[in-house]
């Protein structure tokens, strides 16, 4: 993903639809199996050959979390994407 953002610098209506229900689904799929998926970022959305995604880097996903109930409290992400008020804690 993160090579079709700086190849076209803007996505299309069209093309930023078909790629936000795409990662939607996706996300979808994975809370359904219990998953919380902590790497989110365009490094980590693949296109496959027919130009669809695929998450990439579950190394800070955490699985088993069913219940509104279960919590991830170790502080991970790339400082590049997050703001600073939660790098400066």
């Amino acid at each position: 993903m993160f090579s079709i953002i700086k190849k076209y610098k803007r996505l299309s209506e069209e093309m930023a639809r078909f790629y936000m229900i795409e990662i939607l689904l996706g996300l979808q799929y994975l809370h359904s199996q219990g998953i919380i998926y902590r790497d989110f970022k365009p490094e980590n959305i693949l296109l496959d050959i027919d130009g669809h995604i695929k998450i990439a880097d579950f190394g800070l996903a955490k699985p088993n979390y069913f219940s509104a109930n279960d919590r991830a409290y170790s502080f991970c992400g790339s400082p590049e994407y997050m703001p600073p008020e939660m790098i400066m804690k």
